[in-house]
């Protein structure tokens, strides 16, 4: 009995370990896409700038 317990609770254990390795992946591809969508707009601004120097 305090095998299968001890096997339970080690089962338990990895699922929530698995559980928060899975929550970090998520939120590192979140944080990546922002920073993704902050350059790209950043590099139109910059284009931008540049052909209404180009233009004068």
């Amino acid at each position: 009995m305090q095998l299968m317990q001890e096997a339970l609770a080690r089962a338990h254990m990895h699922e929530r370990l698995h559980h928060a390795v899975a929550e970090r992946r998520a939120m590192r591809l979140a944080v990546a896409q922002r920073m993704q969508r902050r350059a790209e707009r950043a590099s139109l601004r910059a284009r931008r700038a540049l052909a209404m120097a180009v233009m004068q």
